[in-house]
C-alpha cells in the first residue's frame, strides 16, 4: 500500500462492511481499506472495541499517519449508530482527531469514490471532500445529461472527440476507476458525455455499453493531451478485447 490515506468502514453487518471494503479495494489498489461491522455477539450492530482496535490498527500500518493534514484515516459509517460508535472512539481518544475524520457521505458510494482519490495521493482533506460530494453525484448526472438547447453542433477538435466503448462489458468498475485515476493525473478538465471524467461514480452511472460512443471533451493547458490519452483508453477496450 503506497497511499497515504487509508479508509475504514462501519457498518451494522459484518458481510456488508466485508463486501463495501473489497470493492472499494480492487478500485484502488494501492489504498488500505478496512471494514468492520457486527457487534460484540456476531449479529448485527457495532462494536465501539472493533472501530478503536481497527483504527490503531490502521494508524500503524500508515507510514507518515503522523503528517498533519496529511495522512491518516478517513472513516464511514452505514447507519446512524455506527456513525455514534466512531464518535465515541473519537471522543475517547483526543489524539485521533490528528489523523481520523469521520465523513457524512453514501456508504458505498463514498467509499469508492474516497478509495479512488485516495489512491492518486490526495491528502486527507481532499478524500474526504471526495467522499461528501458522492452525496450529490446524481443530481449532477442529470444535470450534465439533460437536453441542451438547440444550436451548430460542435465541430471535432483537439479537445473534442468521440471514441465507441469496444469492451465487451462497457464502462464497468474497473475501467471507469482506471480512467478516473488517469484524469486526476493529467490536470485537465475532462467530461464524457458531459459527466465529470475524474468522477469514477458519474462514469459509472452512465452505463455505457459496448458498442455506445461517447464524446470526450477537456478544457486546460494539457487538455489535447487529456483527450488523446482518454480516448486511446477507451478505444483500447482496457485490456478486455
Amino acid at each position: 500500500m503506497t497511499a497515504r490515506v487509508a479508509l475504514l468502514l462501519v457498518s451494522h453487518s459484518a458481510d456488508l462492511a466485508r463486501g463495501a471494503a473489497e470493492l472499494a479495494g480492487q478500485m484502488a489498489p494501492d489504498v488500505l481499506v478496512r471494514g468492520v461491522g457486527g457487534g460484540p455477539d456476531g449479529g448485527l450492530g457495532t462494536s465501539l472495541d472493533a472501530v478503536q482496535k481497527a483504527l490503531a490498527e490502521i494508524l500503524t500500518a500508515l507510514d507518515d499517519a503522523a503528517a498533519p493534514g496529511g495522512g491518516g484515516v478517513v472513516v464511514l459509517g452505514d447507519l446512524g449508530s455506527s456513525v455514534l460508535t466512531v464518535e465515541a472512539a473519537l471522543e475517547l481518544d483526543d489524539a485521533l482527531a490528528e489523523h481520523v475524520v469521520l465523513a457524512r457521505a453514501p456508504f458505498v458510494e463514498g467509499a469508492v469514490a474516497a478509495a479512488v482519490t485516495a489512491h492518486g495521493g490526495a491528502d486527507r482533506a481532499a478524500v474526504l471532500e471526495s467522499a461528501t460530494a458522492s452525496a450529490s453525484m446524481f443530481a449532477a448526472i442529470e444535470a450534465a445529461q439533460a437536453p441542451q438547447p438547440a444550436g451548430a453542433p460542435d465541430a471535432e477538435s483537439a479537445t473534442s472527440r468521440t471514441v465507441t466503448v469496444r469492451n465487451p462489458l462497457g464502462l464497468h468498475a474497473r475501467p471507469a476507476a482506471l480512467v478516473s485515476r488517469k484524469v486526476a493525473e493529467l490536470g485537465a478538465a475532462v467530461t464524457i458525455d458531459g459527466v465529470d471524467a475524474s468522477s469514477v461514480l458519474q462514469l459509472m452511472a452512465l452505463g455505457a455499453t459496448q458498442g455506445r460512443e461517447l464524446r470526450v471533451e477537456a478544457t486546460g493547458e494539457r487538455a489535447a493531451e487529456a483527450v488523446a490519452t482518454v480516448v486511446e483508453m477507451i478505444d483500447g477496450g482496457f485490456g478486455e478485447v
